[in-house]
């Protein structure tokens, strides 16, 4: 067999692998339809402004969420959050007794060592490209804020539940069957004490759609 032959035997069989492979690719993606419900889980990141009762004492830490999203028609979704964000004081932090409104010493016993910031709420979803591999989404919610800080001594104080409001983009690129890698950014402002406190975050992690 000469060697030119040979050549166009090896280019017919990759051309045919590349179609089969680029075939197979098409069927094993399966992007989500209309009454599908994603399942996902993210890593995250968040740092408070230093604005409001939170963001004055406490800076920044990682956290984990859990959302639910629903799709609908016209590139339209809707969704659950599960959040908790950990954060770190700030190296200036001053603490106040709430009994005494004296300064706490750092170190202290009554002194925290960390807040946590769980929220609860509903979210409402636009996006676009939802018939390809890339889908793009913006996002708003709303809903409760529960606060929790750990002391030095061991205990747990609760400074008072509040609520949310929250906006944000992100997208999902799936890459096999209906999983997809769910990256995105968000602002949230949380009320609570009759102040504002601004929250920036950033995730990463997997979703997955099933049918209902």
């Amino acid at each position: 067999m000469s060697w030119t032959r040979r050549m166009w035997m090896v280019l017919a069989v990759w051309m045919a692998l590349s179609c089969a492979a680029e075939a197979h690719a098409r069927v094993i993606v399966v992007p989500p339809r209309p009454g599908q419900v994603g399942l996902g889980l993210s890593g995250l990141y968040g740092t408070l402004l230093q604005t409001g009762d939170f963001g004055d004492n406490f800076g920044s830490g990682p956290g984990v969420a859990v959302r639910l999203r629903y799709r609908m028609r016209f590139e339209r979704g809707f969704g659950l959050t599960f959040e908790s964000h950990g954060y770190d004081p700030r190296s200036d932090a001053k603490f106040k007794d709430s009994f005494t409104d004296s300064l706490l010493p750092p170190g202290g016993p009554f002194t925290p060592k960390s807040l946590t910031l769980q929220l609860f709420g509903v979210d409402f979803y636009q996006m676009s490209g939802t018939r390809t591999r890339t889908t793009r989404m913006l996002s708003v919610g709303a809903g409760l804020a529960r606060a929790s800080r750990a002391l030095n001594d061991g205990e747990t104080d609760y400074p008072g539940d509040g609520f949310y409001v929250s906006a944000g983009a992100g997208v999902e690129r799936f890459f096999w069957q209906s999983w997809a890698y769910d990256l995105g950014a968000r602002y949230h402002a949380i009320f609570q004490g009759g102040r504002a406190n601004h929250d920036l975050q950033v995730s990463a992690g997997l979703v997955f759609y099933a049918s209902l």
